[in-house]
């Protein structure tokens, strides 16, 4: 791999190369960090609607539930006004 800056030109002007292999590492860095955010992004949207799906179900279980308690309620008041069974 032959490197952008040789040594002759390092040592003609050493800020100018200097600075040419800092810009490229912060370039470099910089696009390894925005691939690693990206990967992480999609990681937590994959897990966002893995989740949205386990709430939906259990948002319909909580619904079934109540409305089972609402009819249970409901005959255990018309038997107790029919005095069918006895207040607790």
């Amino acid at each position: 791999m032959k490197l952008p800056v040789n040594y002759k030109e390092f040592k003609k002007d050493p800020v100018k190369a200097l600075l040419f292999i800092t810009l490229s590492a912060i370039g470099y860095l910089y696009v390894d960090n925005k691939m690693n955010y990206q990967g992480q992004i999609e990681t937590c949207y994959d897990k966002t609607i893995i989740l949205e799906g386990k709430v939906e179900k259990l948002n319909y279980k909580i619904n079934r539930a109540d409305s089972a308690l609402a009819v249970a309620t409901t005959k255990l008041k018309i038997l107790t006004t029919l005095n069918k069974i006895e207040d607790i």
